[in-house]
């Protein structure tokens, strides 16, 4: 079930989660400018990040953003090269940095060339370690989750080792159903996050999202359960359509 520390956002559509993150990233972003801090955030692949980066490139946010004070990492990456279509670095990339003039020294994407999957993780690992610079946990400001039919979250799929990884901030998991490596973040440095944000839309996504906020705790079989156990606030904005199979509880949905 829901944590306390948990909220749940069901919203009419893509456009207006897009909307809503724009509007949470741009407060949170600015409320750390205005205390002399660093920002830091991961980003996630998929459709409705891509409406998100487009929302925030845009006239409307734009100029809103301290975009020189936030650092880029990523949640995931596809085992391919950033220059491939499917990378969600060249998603960003395209849609965001380049349009709002993000300095390269804030960008840190994962390494997927001219290593072995094993190389890259320890590499972006030993990255993360560099960029934020403290004992223990790197701890990010904002992680942006989605989640996949199935429950997946980042690259944690279901029944795989990397579910159970508890040293490692980046591992390399083989997924069986893709037949391909991925690089991605340990549940380790997700749960230690100040703020996750997932954001999932449609109806496809029902069945799993109700397993993930409502079923019982069985991670092996729905990883975004994981998140259950974070320590810092896990907000889920969802669209009509995902949220189509869950139980309403009083204080659980707001429209």
């Amino acid at each position: 079930m829901m944590q306390s520390n948990s909220e749940l956002r069901v919203l009419d559509s893509p456009d207006e989660i897009a909307s809503e993150a724009a509007e949470r990233f741009c407060g949170l972003a600015q409320s750390a400018a205005d205390s002399g801090d660093i920002f830091r955030v991961a980003l996630s692949g998929g459709s409705t990040p891509k409406l998100l980066y487009r929302l925030l490139a845009s006239d409307e946010y734009r100029d809103k953003v301290p975009w020189d004070i936030i650092q880029f990492f990523f949640g995931d990456e596809r085992w391919i090269p950033l220059s491939h279509s499917d990378s969600n670095y060249k998603l960003a990339n395209d849609e965001l940095f380049t349009k709002v003039g993000v300095g390269p020294e804030n960008i840190f994407p994962m390494p997927t060339e001219d290593l072995s999957p094993v190389q890259a993780a320890q590499l972006y690992e030993a990255t993360l370690r560099r960029a934020f610079d403290e004992e223990g946990l790197p701890l990010f400001d904002l992680i942006f989750l989605g989640m996949g039919d199935d429950g997946h979250t980042a690259s944690l799929f279901p029944h795989t080792d990397v579910l159970h990884e508890g040293k490692k901030l980046v591992a390399s998991p083989y997924v069986e159903k893709l037949e391909s490596h991925r690089i991605t973040l340990t549940p380790p440095i997700l749960l230690a996050a100040d703020r996750v944000l997932f954001m999932v839309a449609g109806e496809s996504k029902a069945p799993a999202l109700r397993e993930v906020l409502q079923g019982e705790y069985n991670f092996e079989q729905y990883p975004s359960q994981l998140l259950r156990n974070a320590m810092g606030q896990v907000t889920w904005l969802v669209d009509k359509a995902a949220a189509s199979n869950l139980n309403s509880s009083p204080g659980e949905t707001s429209n």
